[in-house]
């Protein structure tokens, strides 16, 4: 299975092609399905797309270079309209994009950006190459492009063509992708670890620690800290700031839903009628050729004498078939070198023009049914063709059709409208400033109104936590004259306009109104100081010897792995006791419990395991190990390059 079939696409053995099936009817029955399994495929690979590693800026503002290459705002904007895409494909409209809208998600896609080019120079630098076999062999066995367990290049076809990817983009792409992960790989294999290192390390990590807690209650204290009205007050005038309410609005609001439209939808069978005649080409299935074959593999590239002995077995059969033309099953499933065919006495299913490389096709519709050719040469080596079935050009008739054109005339209209009603929406609100009444009136909406809310996109209604929306909301426009907003598309085909109905500033809440909580705060920050000395005391009693005031909770039994409960800190110095100085005690304050004393008693070492099972976490182990190193090669190639971040154009566009 070597070479290209074209300078941009891979070609598949006819071996990987499964039988037809009706791929227009598949689709529209099964879009949201597929759109899910596709965006799990092309997540990985797609991320950042090769095409953004050539594409000109077109003078258009960089947010960083990396050696000197830019990334521009708009690249760094189509990746990350592309990650929302992704995440909508799979969430739907549960996809709230305000969730990625934060700095933190922008400076991490910003750093892919910068990694994924640091990588792709290294693998270059590398010479590191994707054969035509291993792109082949990794594209067809990615489950969405199969059917029934085998590649389909008709799924794989159309499953990108339904994501607006072109398959010269997603084999590039994946081609990348895959010489990634060579890399990684090869990072991995040199970082060798020890066997006694990871032996230790995989001991290490099933140790269990019998664990005892005391807890000194900060609660006990409380009755005990000295507070007076001069240190409440002087609290509350040096953390004035923490007394300040946000300004806050009360707010009505329309949604116009795109959804909803589409129910009011109902196409005429007239309609269906036009668009079965307006595809008629469409509607046409080609013909078809079920076939057989035997195959004897030859590489182009292999000694011609590997070549002449491949043709010269392939020879003997056809000779043994002129004897015995009833035996191709059987000699398929004994000689032939196309295992998965083979094993079905080298059946292939049906098949159209197209979709076998072009000399088996030529051979397999000159062929009558039940005739076998001469031998045929591809690609992939010398082959005994017979055709089995026949399927003659038809159309598909209206009847069998009806449902998929009525659900897409459905949605096309639905979006026409939707869009003729977006457009008297928006001017609507617009125009009428004073109130949302006459749109909900005009379009059968029902206004809905909010409790107090702040400017902060966790504190509002799920449809109205768009960042322009509350924008526009907490404007002086919206606020003093109280004025619609525009119309603001806050999910796909979903609209929404809203109006301030009440307003309060930002104010520091009084003195008298937050003295109790005031009071309890410095009441509990005392008693904690109070638990930590009283617990640091018996801590040191207990080291001594004394029986001390602790009393121990039942013990636990704790690995690194499974803490039971115990919190992070505390885990860390459990297993940083060493075991030959037992029994152990430490402290550590437990927030706003108070203070705890740890006893560590006894470290017991993991229960052998068997063979398998610790080969297997040797393994774990050297992997982790490997992953680091990745990791750290990365990190080193950033230290390296000259990495310069626009923090300019990056603010610009976190503040939008």
């Amino acid at each position: 299975m070597g070479g290209w079939a074209a300078p941009t696409r891979l070609q598949f053995a006819p071996s990987e092609t499964p039988q037809t099936i009706e791929m227009y009817d598949f689709i529209q029955k099964r879009k949201r399905l597929i759109q899910l399994m596709l965006a799990l495929v092309v997540v990985p690979f797609a991320f950042f797309g090769l095409e953004s590693y050539t594409r000109g800026t077109g003078g258009a503002d960089e947010v960083a270079k990396v050696d000197g290459m830019p990334i521009s705002e708009r690249e760094f904007g189509e990746e990350w309209k592309q990650q929302q895409e992704r995440m909508r494909g799979m969430f739907g409209r549960n996809f709230d994009p305000s969730f990625l809208d934060t700095p933190e998600s922008r400076r991490a896609l910003l750093d892919g950006l910068i990694a994924r080019r640091l990588v792709a120079a290294a693998i270059a630098k590398a010479n590191i190459v994707i054969s035509d076999d291993s792109l082949r062999e990794a594209i067809a066995s990615i489950p969405a492009f199969q059917v029934g367990g085998k590649f389909s290049h008709e799924n794989y076809e159309t499953l990108l063509r339904a994501q607006g990817m072109t398959i010269a983009t997603f084999e590039s792409q994946m081609r990348h992708d895959l010489a990634v992960s060579m890399l990684g790989r090869a990072l991995a294999t040199t970082a060798i670890v020890p066997r006694s290192v990871a032996e230790r390390l995989a001991v290490l990590e099933g140790q269990k620690y019998e664990v005892s807690e005391a807890l000194v209650p900060a609660q006990q204290f409380m009755g005990e800290v000295a507070l007076d009205e001069a240190k409440l007050k002087a609290y509350y005038d040096g953390n004035a700031v923490q007394f300040r309410t946000s300004e806050r609005i009360k707010a009505e609001y329309l949604v116009l839903s795109g959804e909803e439209i589409a129910k009011q939808v109902q196409p005429t069978e007239a309609d269906l009628r036009a668009v079965y005649e307006q595809r008629g080409a469409q509607m046409k299935v080609d013909e078809q050729r079920r076939a057989s074959h035997i195959l004897i593999q030859a590489s182009p590239t292999a000694p011609e004498a590997d070549r002449k002995a491949a043709r010269a077995k392939l020879e003997d059969v056809a000779a043994q078939l002129k004897k015995s033309p009833a035996a191709f099953a059987d000699l398929a499933r004994k000689v032939s070198q196309d295992t998965g065919s083979a094993i079905k006495g080298g059946d292939l299913g049906f098949f159209g023009r197209g979709m076998m490389a072009k000399p088996f096709e030529d051979a397999a519709f000159s062929l009558k049914d039940g005739e076998t050719s001469a031998i045929v040469e591809t690609e992939f080596g010398y082959h005994l063709i017979r055709v089995t079935g026949i399927r003659a050009a038809s159309a598909r008739k209206f009847e069998d059709v009806r449902a998929e054109l009525l659900a897409e005339l459905r949605q096309k209209q639905a979006a026409q409208k939707f869009a003729e009603a977006a457009e008297t929406f928006s001017n609507m609100v617009y125009e009428q400033t004073s109130g949302l009444g006459p749109v909900a009136e005009k379009f059968g909406l029902k206004v809905q109104a909010t409790d107090w809310i702040g400017s902060d996109p966790a504190s509002v209604p799920k449809l109205l936590a768009n960042p322009k929306l509350i924008g526009a909301l907490f404007s002086p426009d919206s606020i003093k004259a109280k004025r619609n907003t525009d119309a603001v598309e806050v999910a796909p085909s979903t609209l929404v306009a809203a109006r301030v109905t009440e307003h309060q500033s930002a104010k520091t809440r009084p003195y008298e109104e937050v003295r109790a909580d005031i009071e309890k705060k410095l009441r509990l920050a005392g008693a904690l100081k109070l638990a930590a000395a009283k617990g640091g005391a018996l801590l040191e009693q207990t080291r001594k010897g004394g029986a001390g005031e602790l009393a121990w909770s039942a013990p636990r039994q704790v690995t690194r792995g499974a803490p039971q409960g115990l919190d992070t800190e505390a885990l860390k110095k459990v297993v940083a006791t060493p075991s030959d100085r037992l029994p152990a005690y430490f402290g550590l304050e437990k927030g706003n419990d108070g203070y705890a004393v740890y006893r560590v008693s006894r470290v017991t070492p993991p229960e052998p395991k068997p063979a398998e099972q610790a080969n297997a976490d040797l393994q774990r182990v050297a992997g982790l190990y490997g992953s680091t190193q990745y990791e750290a090669f990365v990190a080193s190639l950033r230290s390296k390059a000259d990495v310069k971040i626009n923090e300019k154009v990056l603010q610009k566009r976190e503040t939008r």
